[in-house]
Formats: C-alpha cells, structure tokens, sequence
C-alpha cells in the first residue's frame, strides 16, 4: 500500500507555530468591498446575504472583486472503534462501501458535485474493511477518480474511546498535517474554493464527544441518533460521549479554560476522543486558512471540526463559510460557539460534505455581483433619493 513518505510527522511545537501565522480577514479590504456594495445600483441591503458573503470573500482574499471558479470537496474516510458499542445503526463495512462508490460519484456529495461542476478529493484516512489496491494513489488531485492513501494504521479504524484514548497524539497530528497537505494540494490545482466532507461509521458519537468537551455541555445538549440509531443505542451513545468528555467538562470545557493552553487542551481531545477523519478534516480548516483560501462547513461533524480548529487558531474562523443549517442536535450549538451563519435550511443531515457543492455556487453568485452590477454612477441614476434609507441603522451592514 502506498504510504505518508515523512522522516517523522509535524510535532505539537511544529503546527502551533505554524497556525500561529494564519492572517485574520483584511480589514482594508472588507471596508472597501462594502463602500463598492454601497455603490452599487440596488437599495441599501436588497440583496441580503449575498451582499455580506461577497465582503466576507474580500476579507479573505484581500481583494474587493473575486471571482469563484470551480470548487473542491475533500471527502475524509475513516473507521471508529466506538462503533462496536452499538452507537451507529449501519455496519461499519458501509463506509468501505461509500469510500468505493465516491470514486464513481454515486454518493450524495458525488451526484451533486457532478451537478454543481464540482470535483471531489476522496481521502482514506483508516477504512477497516480493505480497499482494492487498484483504486488507490499517493498523489492528490493526480486521478480525482482515485482514494489518496493516507491511512494512519495497518489496521484501519482507531480504538474505542469508549475503553481508552482514540489514538496517540503522535497520530492525531498526522492526522492534522495530512488535511493541511490536502488543503495545500486544492490550492496548487488552482481550485479557488474549498468544503470539507467525512464517511465514517461512528463519527457523530466522537463529534458529539468533542463539542461536549470543547463547550462544557453534557451529552443532553450535543448528541443526536446520526443515522438513526434505536433507542438502546442511543442510550449507549449519551453515556459514552459523557463519561469521555468528563474531564474536560469539569472544568467548563475547553474554551472555558485559559486562552493560552487551548491549543494543547485540543489536540489532547482530538487524541482522546476524536477520529482520524475529524482530526484530518481541522487540519484541512487551518490550511485552507494558511493558503488565505475561503473553505465551506458542510454538517454537524464538519463543523465540530471546524470549531476544534478555531479552538487551535480562531484566526482560521475568517476563512470558514457555514453552508447548511444540518438537522443533527448539537449543530445549532456548534455554529453559534463560532460565530458562524448558515444561509440553507435544508433540514440535511448526510454528511460527506453534500452541503458544500451547493454553497459554491451561492457564493459564487455572490461574487459575480459584487464584479458585474453597474454602481449608480455606472448606470446614470441618481441616488440622492437613497440617503434617508442610508443613515437608517437597520439598512446598516
């Protein structure tokens, strides 16, 4: 099988100072893109959401007028031993099978990138159920019809978080670098927007673990039945995700904590009780940040991921876009702790990244608008009639 050709993995010193370096949004630029918004032949904040999506691009990219070509949705796969405790309603050999079946686009997140023009990363994080060796490759984006080899363990899935730790630190930030070397990789393609999906039986339980530990919730208020596990599972599933998180909850969650040992409180949970698909997935929220490339949350395990990469550089929320408002509990509490609007509503809850296809092209909407639209002076209209609507804070963005 192929195999991560590294002397020895990036340790803890390593990616703190490397996401240390991740630049927040450039406020110049976001000043300058609602002055062109302001300018533009419309009625101060007609168009809503677009108009706030298209300065929040600006900010990331330091340029008033973007363009939005064709976007890309890494798929991270992997196993989770906790799945053994009952807590997932489908067998684990279902994510060797989506694994297989995103090559083909024959997935949700496969029929909509196929819809939207957009391409797939599909990532083999640590699948148990064996892969044929034909469908691999060690090199991103080189057959995007191909699984990048990543695996973490000759085995496949992680422990049970229920008996002890998920994985080592040591694997947790392989696990980390490996979604920044696909960030990376998206980015050298040229691909100008990025989302992050996951498959991977088990993975809402070790979601719901990690929001309870970063927030100091218990599992009443972060755990949902993911796929629609019965009511013993469920059961099962609360008293995991509490027993795990206790630590962390005692002292009020991670974010409780003082700002300078949050970092390392995070990476400790993501060994402790996270998965190689979650810990890979942050990796790829923090290198899109480093690469100053916009990079859209699909669901409820994506965004968990999403606010562990916060926790580890909260610079990195400025580049991340919440696509869907996903049905699973926990995502409400998740989104909001970053700050973060979703602007579907969609009552999905797929996961694989099936939200970020759509998105794309929402947002590249956006954009087109801020470079097409004709300002008044453009369009020979007097706007004198608008400055009553201006000085009004309700029309205010």
């Amino acid at each position: 099988m192929f195999q991560i050709q590294k002397i020895r993995p990036m340790d803890r010193t390593e990616l703190f100072a490397k996401t240390t370096s991740i630049k927040p949004a450039d406020r110049q630029a976001v000043f300058k893109a609602k002055e062109r918004q302001a300018s533009l032949a419309k009625p101060p904040g007609s168009l809503g959401g677009l108009e706030h999506m298209s300065v929040r691009i600006a900010g990331m990219t330091g340029h008033v007028i973007n363009r939005i070509g064709r976007g890309c949705v890494v798929v991270f796969c992997a196993d989770n031993g906790v799945a053994r405790e009952g807590v997932a309603s489908a067998p684990q050999s279902v994510t060797r099978a989506q694994t297989v079946n995103f090559t083909r686009r024959l997935t949700g997140v496969g029929a909509l990138a196929r819809s939207y023009d957009s391409e797939l990363l599909i990532v083999d994080m640590g699948v148990e159920d064996p892969i044929p060796e034909g469908l691999y490759t060690s090199e991103p984006l080189a057959d995007t019809h191909k699984i990048v080899n990543r695996r973490l363990r000759a085995g496949g899935q992680t422990d049970n978080i229920a008996e002890g730790p998920a994985m080592t630190e040591e694997e947790a930030l392989r696990a980390i670098e490996t979604g920044m070397e696909m960030a990376d990789a998206v980015c050298r393609k040229g691909f100008s927007i990025m989302g992050a999906g996951e498959m991977g039986i088990g993975n809402t339980t070790t979601s719901a673990a990690l929001l309870s530990a970063i927030t100091g919730r218990p599992a009443e208020d972060t755990t949902g039945r993911g796929g629609g596990v019965n009511d013993a599972g469920f059961a099962r599933k609360k008293e995991i995700i509490n027993q795990v998180s206790a630590p962390f909850r005692e002292e009020g969650g991670i974010l409780a904590g003082p700002e300078e040992l949050r970092a390392g409180r995070m990476l400790k949970a993501l060994a402790r009780m996270g998965g190689f698909d979650i810990c890979a997935i942050t990796g790829a929220y923090l290198g899109a940040a480093l690469n100053r490339m916009p990079i859209v949350i699909d669901g409820y395990i994506s965004v968990v991921a999403a606010l562990a990469a916060y926790v580890i550089a909260p610079a990195a929320a400025d580049y991340m876009i919440a696509s869907h408002k996903s049905f699973e509990k926990g995502y409400s509490l998740a989104i909001e702790t970053l700050g973060l609007k979703p602007f579907l509503s969609l009552d999905m809850r797929l996961g694989e990244g099936s939200g970020c296809p759509i998105a794309f092209s929402i947002i590249r909407g956006a954009c087109d608008v801020m470079a097409d639209m004709a300002t008044f002076e453009e369009a020979k209209i007097n706007d004198d009639y608008l400055e009553e609507i201006r000085s009004e804070e309700k029309y205010q963005r």
